[in-house]
């Protein structure tokens, strides 16, 4: 489990924790610091369960109000989906299906004007997941014409000329500029628009609220409305920690005056309007549902997805495990088929079949000590650990330069914490008697958040792939083994998972926008010092982009590796997860295999199976030599 921390100023502190399963398995964690001003060992940590990520825009007076949604819903009338990823675009719908042989896909529109953008040729935009980010293509639209009997549209792209580069786009969403929208008609406004909007009484000028969100609901439409503090409401309920929601009719006689330029909404409520249906942020039982089956089909889309790019790799046995069983088991399943890096996947098979040089680090390190004098040091682990400043010595100016870094916020960490390390096992002395019935994964994070040195803390989930067989069978294929017929076998992927996980997660993007210079990247083992400010002003006065810490003697480094990369490299290198590259390791995993009808267990006596590892030093070793410093710490 990979752990990342990072040390920030004083008026801001936060973590991140990336957790598996539990905390004995692979995972990594982010932890930024508020007073962090010396080294620090973790000695062990508990058991902690499942990580679950927690943390992480005309003026028509006397006009009849109007809104034009672009979105259709079979269930519901609700309008407004103003999420995107980027503010520049608008969704209008996504690709369900493929269509023929000949490249034409099916989209499912969410837009009022699906003529306009499915039949008319021009540029389109496609949002897809690849490696965990979001990425936007552009792509030319070809032809379009309405699906027959379906709410669909069929549609051709250029360059998409067969089946299989269609089914490369299933799951993706259109998008379309944000000023390519149909000019309206006097009166008529999009949903996006009023969201954000201000709403103020216009007999007094009052400032009422902010406009939350914009429903439909057949007769009119309705605007929900977040009330400012300063409205004077009756007493609510202590558990209420939100601002309070009133629904507003979109209606002339309420909101007569709608200012586009000033983004004001002008109310005339009847008296004890906003009194009447005012709530508080808890949801009704009727938007929890609404809100369920949302959910429900967002991740039905996402296993439609997901099923067919493993059936594109050829792994249709996963899904037997749909035919029998208990509901719980074929959701464990879905979840599963959901979660797995398909590219990465598909990366990992093709290196099985694929001949490449390991990187060797111990060549590569004695390559720079030949070559870079002055970007060596060696280092007493006393030394390291110290702190002391009052005394001056060979290491006080590296130090100081060191603890300005980290006292600035410019340092953050990451811990990884490997399966059947001695020091994952849990220590029960910091599991106080008044906390045992809290779970181990609460416990961590107030052990983090103690003397609030840490005090955000996020879980994410580490990067495993699934194990596969070794054997290639008659359709040329290594199959996926299964723990369970509802459950795949998967291993972590190593080192080199610690990039998929800063990727997938936009860790970077969020670091670098705080001004981090430097990340620390580290196994937990007994020689694992971190946030040392003597290696961090060594690894800043030699201007190198990489600082490899390495204990004289050993040459484990891949399971015991501890190095200091910059904050514009470490970036770049998360940009490029497809070149990471992968080892087919040969090991004996106990499976189960449907055998004419009937489920098998198989317990080899020797490796009949793949587990994919990547190593980090892949990326390092391809650097310059002049960009790299070495640091040997003695014991």
């Amino acid at each position: 489990m990979p752990l990342l921390t990072s040390q920030l100023p004083m008026q801001r502190s936060s973590s991140l924790l990336c957790s598996s399963n539990s905390l004995s398995s692979s995972a990594v964690t982010l932890l930024i610091s508020r007073r962090f001003s010396q080294p620090f060992q973790i000695q062990s940590v508990g058991n902690a369960s499942r990580g679950i990520r927690t943390r992480v825009r005309s003026n028509h007076p006397q006009a009849r109000a109007r809104i034009v949604s672009p979105l259709y819903g079979t269930d519901t009338k609700e309008i407004v989906e103003t999420s995107t990823t980027d503010s520049n675009f608008i969704e209008i719908g996504y690709v369900n299906d493929v269509h023929g042989l000949k490249g034409e896909i099916c989209v499912k529109h969410n837009t009022g004007f699906p003529e306009l953008r499915f039949s008319k040729p021009g540029k389109r935009w496609l949002r897809q997941q690849v490696f965990g980010r979001e990425e936007v293509q552009e792509v030319d639209l070809v032809s379009g014409r309405g699906h027959r009997g379906q709410k669909c549209w069929i549609v051709k792209f250029d360059g998409i000329d067969n089946v299989d580069q269609a089914k490369l786009l299933v799951g993706a969403t259109l998008l379309v500029r944000e000023n390519d929208r149909p000019k309206l008609e006097e009166g008529e406004f999009y949903t996006r628009d009023l969201v954000g909007m201000r709403v103020i009484l216009k007999e007094t000028g009052e400032p009422v609220g902010t406009v939350n969100s914009v429903y439909n609901y057949g007769a009119s439409d309705l605007l929900h409305v977040m009330l400012d503090s300063s409205m004077e409401l009756p007493q609510q309920s202590e558990t209420v920690d939100s601002a309070p929601l009133v629904w507003i009719p979109f209606v002339d006689a309420i909101v007569p005056d709608v200012d586009m330029n000033k983004r004001e909404l002008h109310i005339t409520p009847p008296m004890g309007l906003l009194q009447l249906n005012l709530r508080s942020g808890e949801r009704t039982k009727k938007e929890r549902r609404l809100l369920e089956w949302k959910e429900k089909k967002k991740f039905q889309r996402l296993l439609i997805a997901a099923k067919k790019k493993l059936c594109m790799m050829d792994q249709q046995h996963v899904f037997h495990g749909f035919r029998f069983g208990e509901k719980f088991q074929r959701s464990l399943l879905a979840h599963q088929i959901v979660s797995v890096n398909s590219k990465l996947l598909q990366q990992a098979l093709q290196n099985i079949e694929m001949s490449f040089e390991w990187s060797n680090l111990t060549q590569f390190i004695n390559a720079v000590e030949s070559r870079q004098i002055t970007s060596n040091m060696e280092i007493s682990k006393d030394r390291l650990k110290s702190t002391c400043t009052e005394m001056p010595d060979a290491y006080s100016k590296l130090r100081e330069t060191g603890l300005d870094l980290i006292t600035e916020g410019k340092l953050a960490t990451v811990l990884l914490l490997k399966e059947g390390n001695p020091y994952a096992k849990p220590e029960l002395g910091l599991i106080k008697a008044g906390n045992a019935e809290k779970s181990s994964l609460l416990l961590l994070e107030d052990l983090l958040c103690e003397e609030n040195r840490f005090i955000e803390v996020w879980f994410l989930e580490e990067e495993k792939l699934p194990v596969v067989s070794n054997s290639v069978e008659e359709q040329r294929r290594h199959k996926i083994l299964m723990k369970s017929p509802w459950e795949m076998l998967q291993s972590p992927i190593g080192s080199g998972g610690i990039l998929v996980a800063l990727s997938s997660n936009s860790v970077m993007e969020d670091l670098f926008g705080t001004g981090m210079e430097y990340v620390e990247l580290c196994s937990i083992d007994r020689r694992c010092v971190c946030g040392s400010p003597v290696v961090v002003g060594f690894v800043k006065s030699c201007k190198a982009d990489i600082g490899i810490l390495t204990t004289k003697g050993a040459e484990d480094f891949e399971d015991n590796f501890h190095m200091i990369i910059s904050a514009k490299l470490l970036k770049k290198m998360t940009k490029h997860i497809d070149k990471l590259q992968f080892r087919a390791v040969p090991k004996p995993n106990s499976h189960v295999e449907k055998v004419d009808k009937e489920w098998v267990d198989f317990s080899p006596s020797s490796a009949n199976s793949y587990e994919f590892q990547s190593s980090i030093y892949n990326f390092l070793c391809a650097c310059s030599h002049e960009k790299v410093c070495v640091v040997k710490i003695t014991q």
